[in-house]
């Protein structure tokens, strides 16, 4: 008998399917109300640093150099005040095999899926994550689909996207392209139900390890660059795991006083499942559209608990306009000689922007470059950006409107941060935790995993909990 593919009957089946296409148990981490074990389930489920050094090394994966951007550094002395400009670090993940740190993400998954007899992998992924796993499964000889959400009700696509499908293709991959819309997911387990191949997806302990090499190397370079520990490392901020993942890194290398700061592009306005919105954004990944969602509510990924958890490693939370991005992009190609991609230069504009608060012998080091096709210049998207109805013109980046004008700015001192509460994104992270775990009374188990699951203590969720009203 053919099982019921329906809607409703393949979310019903939704923790069966992915218990079985991931092979974690997830229930014997959980306790409490809310809480579970993230270090016990990191420790029994992932690999060591030394173990996914050696996984990497089988493919190609890390060990990428650290540059230091010396004129970039100058022009941020230009503008900063007198005694101030940190020396800005970038590490060049574009030299991993697909051309982004995503490599380290999927290089574990996919090891793991070889491992486990598994004869393929599937990845949900607007595109950087799909090349990844495309190559990782290509080296191993494992089947891959990557199913990418990709067009507006009009069929149209943007040139980022696009490319990056056909990057997916190019390493052999089967892509399952999709409009814009609540298809993805429900396509997606359909896949795996059917298939029976691994979810390489990009929230399991194991794609998080995979990251830790990334802010482990980082921290072995800048000492021996520097003689000393970062100062401050930004992290291009998404859906989390990148921060995570290099923030455990770093931990696990000995930098305790190292700030992580995250960075988003600002779309504030523009739902991400809007057929209207989707293409009136020119960056499609790194933007507050996931920042923020994946920081207040990070179990809403396709695994019952996400390995990726922002709010316990993040101490600044910035972003930056879609415009200084862009300039900052051609900043690096002229001053650097380096073309890289827009997430990566996210990160970059927030950095350019700090380091002008930081004294000198500071160091500041982006975390990641990214490397796509059409990504990697501005024409493409600003391009699609004005057929879309965007105005695209030259100014002062404070008057950038996401989804109606990009602004990009006439001067480097133009270029500055906007700062995220951290405190609003925990309230509404734990009351999130409140509303979908249908929770009426907390227990102290879970105050004390919403403390660390915050970066915070139990007396600031206890105080928290009271304003929401809720008995503990």
């Amino acid at each position: 008998m053919s099982r019921d593919m329906s809607y409703d009957a393949v979310m019903k089946r939704k923790n069966e399917i992915m218990k079985k296409a991931v092979g974690i148990d997830y229930q014997v981490f959980e306790s409490g109300c809310i809480a579970f074990d993230y270090e016990r389930m990191m420790q029994e489920v992932g690999y060591t640093i030394d173990e996914v050094r050696k996984i990497q090394a089988e493919t190609g994966v890390g060990n990428t150099p650290l540059l230091e951007l010396k004129n970039l550094t100058k022009l941020a002395r230009k503008v900063a005040p007198p005694g101030k400009g940190a020396r800005i670090f970038v590490k060049d993940e574009a030299c991993n095999p697909s051309g982004s740190f995503k490599d380290r993400r999927a290089s574990v998954s996919v090891y793991r899926a070889q491992k486990l007899g598994y004869k393929g992998v599937i990845a949900a992924t607007s595109g950087n994550y799909g090349a990844a796993v495309a190559s990782q499964a290509a080296m191993r000889g494992l089947n891959c689909i990557v199913v990418q959400e990709v067009f507006d009700s009009r069929g149209r696509g943007q040139p980022e996207i696009l490319e990056k499908g056909r990057k997916c293709e190019a390493f052999g991959a089967e892509v399952i392209q999709l409009t814009v819309g609540p298809e993805l997911f429900y396509t997606f387990l359909c896949l795996l139900d059917e298939t029976g191949y691994f979810n390489a997806s990009l929230y399991t302990p194991f794609a998080i390890a995979g990251i830790e090499t990334l802010g482990y190397e980082l921290a072995e370079q800048v000492r021996a660059i520097a003689g000393k520990d970062p100062d401050a490392v930004v992290v291009t901020h998404a859906g989390g795991g990148n921060v995570t993942g290099t923030a455990r890194g770093l931990l696990k290398a000995g930098c305790k006083n190292t700030k992580i700061i995250g960075a988003s592009v600002d779309l504030t306005g523009l739902h991400m499942a809007s057929d209207r919105d989707f293409n009136r954004k020119s960056f499609t990944t790194g933007h507050t559209g996931f920042g923020v969602p994946f920081a207040t509510w990070p179990d809403r990924a396709d695994v019952p608990r996400n390995a990726a958890r922002p709010l316990r490693y993040l101490d600044r939370y910035v972003t930056v306009s879609q415009g200084e991005v862009f300039y900052i992009t051609e900043a690096l190609a002229q001053l650097e000689g380096l073309e890289r991609g827009p997430a990566g230069n996210t990160s970059l504009a927030a950095a350019f922007a700090i380091a002008q608060e930081m004294d000198e012998d500071q160091v500041i080091v982006v975390q990641e470059t990214e490397y796509t096709g059409a990504g990697k210049l501005p024409s493409a998207q600003l391009t699609f950006a004005k057929e879309m109805g965007v105005e695209v013109r030259r100014g002062d980046p404070a008057d950038d409107k996401p989804g109606e004008r990009i602004i990009i700015p006439e001067h480097p001192s133009q270029i500055r941060v906007k700062e995220v509460d951290l405190n609003v994104l925990r309230k509404s992270y734990i009351s999130n935790c409140l509303e979908n775990y249908r929770v009426e009374k907390v227990t102290e188990e879970d105050i004390k995993f919403l403390a660390e699951d915050t970066k915070t203590d139990e007396e600031y969720v206890k105080n928290i909990l009271k304003d929401l009203g809720v008995k503990f």
